[in-house]
């Protein structure tokens, strides 16, 4: 393994889920020692054995997961652990106006006395960033800065990697998103299996050729859309409503097709689909499933009526991440793999291994604990154990997020199976050409409303017009 960021450089690192990334971030910043090899900062060799000897090098990272105390103050979260004090007191005065200087050069004009859990997810961010501004930081690692951000949000993080970088500051940019790095980076570093594969100045880089070099083989389609034959409405939801969340949402879902769900951050998707899930109380609303209406008011009624939701939130809601691989792939499916009060180990093993070679799992065993795969990995195993209920109604929430684009391609692909075996695919997605690559309908929502419904075949259906709905403009018929 090889990297080299130079002063003044945003290098974007890029690799498929179980590349290495992860563990390299981990040995930059001291969480884990390599067994052998070279680290040099500023053409001194150094060896990290903690954290804390990485800061001091002048290296800082701001993680996917971000490590926010959402209770404390702005200023607490820059200043926790390098506080500043007057006498025996600590000096709040002047952490203040520091805290408040340095989130106003990132843009950011706020009350840092406020609890930083106030702020969304971009501000949160931001005051991660402070904290590596504060200890001087040479170089910043920014791993997947963009994941759970918006529209708004990418533009303002994206000024800012513009500013760190005008101040001689290395950014180490890792993302999934190729536009991303097109938009940004200077140079791009690919790596797979562990290893370094190339570095190149991002002009010499293509769409194409950064997924081969990422994969080590030509994907022909990143959407790789197949029709299924479109069936009868399997989901049908009548006048949906949510006090202050959702408004008289309306739609159908047919087998045989993938309905895709677009609109801004806080449209309203994600409450609608839990919703529908029976996760979240309904002030008024009606469900029918195959034409008869049904009482979802619990995630084990809408289990029982043949709805499966994969959750944005893999970790807190997907997952056991303490448990193996064996038990999270069937974990909702008990009944299917029992032979009377027993579970049946043999058809478990059988099921688990068919899911890890189908969905391209990398796991040493399927005995693995969930919490060590890589984040596209905990995503895939997530999938397979909805696939195991063999529901009717598959709602994706985000099901791409975070994974790279040969993991998307393989996802994408079971959505393809599932349609072609006459289920209903319902797809949240907040990228606009996964959801007109995959779509035959796409739902479009702003406030809590259903503002428009395009058909794959409709004028409409393009990117501008869907936005145009997403942002409250009406379509013409």
């Amino acid at each position: 393994m090889q990297l080299a960021v130079k002063p003044g450089e945003i290098h974007g690192l890029i690799g498929e889920n179980g590349a290495g990334k992860s563990t390299l971030i981990k040995v930059l910043t001291g969480v884990h020692m390599a067994d052998e090899g070279e680290i040099f900062v500023h053409g001194k060799k150094s060896l990290f054995k903690n954290p804390n000897e990485s800061a001091a090098a002048g290296i800082a990272c701001v993680y996917q997961e971000l490590n926010i105390e959402r209770l404390l103050s702005v200023t607490d979260n820059i200043f926790i652990n390098k506080w500043l004090k007057k006498g025996a007191l600590l000096d709040y005065e002047t952490m203040h106006a520091r805290a408040q200087e340095v989130m106003a050069s990132l843009g950011q004009d706020i009350d840092p006395r406020k609890p930083a859990g106030t702020f969304g997810m971009g501000v949160q961010q931001m005051i991660e960033i402070a904290k590596a501004v504060l200890i001087d930081a040479k170089m910043i690692i920014m791993d997947e800065p963009t994941s759970s951000l918006g529209e708004k949000e990418v533009e303002q993080l994206m000024r800012t990697c513009r500013e760190l970088k005008s101040r001689g500051i290395g950014i180490l940019f890792v993302s999934h998103k190729l536009e991303e790095l097109f938009e940004l980076c200077d140079r791009v570093t690919v790596i797979r299996d562990g290893e370094y594969i190339q570095t190149r100045d991002i002009k010499d880089w293509t769409n194409d050729s950064l997924i081969t070099a990422m994969v080590g083989r030509t994907l022909e389609n990143q959407f790789p859309k197949e029709f299924g034959t479109k069936g009868e409405c399997m989901l049908k939801v009548e006048n949906l409503s949510i006090g202050g969340v959702l408004n008289d949402v309306n739609f159908e879902a047919y087998g045989g097709q993938i309905l895709g769900f677009a609109g801004l951050v806080g449209a309203g998707r994600t409450e609608t689909m839990r919703a529908v899930f029976g996760a979240d109380p309904i002030d008024s609303g009606k469900f029918y499933i195959n034409g008869k209406e049904r009482k979802i008011a619990s995630p084990k009624q809408a289990i029982a009526a043949g709805i499966a939701l994969l959750t944005e939130d893999r970790k807190g809601q997907g997952l056991v991440l303490a448990q193996t691989i064996r038990t999270n792939l069937v974990m909702s499916s008990f009944k299917r793999h029992s032979s009377g009060f027993f579970l049946n180990e043999k058809k478990i093993e059988e099921s688990g291994q068919g899911h890890i070679q189908a969905l391209r799992i990398k796991t040493p065993s399927i005995d693995e604990i969930v919490g060590q795969l890589s984040g596209g990995n905990q995503q895939k195993v997530v999938i397979g154990k909805w696939i195991n209920t063999d529901a009717d109604i598959y709602i994706f929430d985000e099901p791409t997020r975070g994974i790279d684009v040969g993991a998307k391609v393989e996802v994408y692909n079971v959505m393809n199976s599932l349609v072609k075996a006459g289920k209903c695919v319902i797809m949240i997605s907040s990228e606009m050409p996964e959801i007109l690559g995959m779509s035959d309908r796409v739902v479009v929502m702003r406030g809590g409303r259903v503002m428009a419904t395009v058909e794959r075949d409709s004028k409409h259906f393009n990117q501008e017009d869907i936005m145009k709905a997403a942002w409250g403009g009406k379509l013409d018929d």
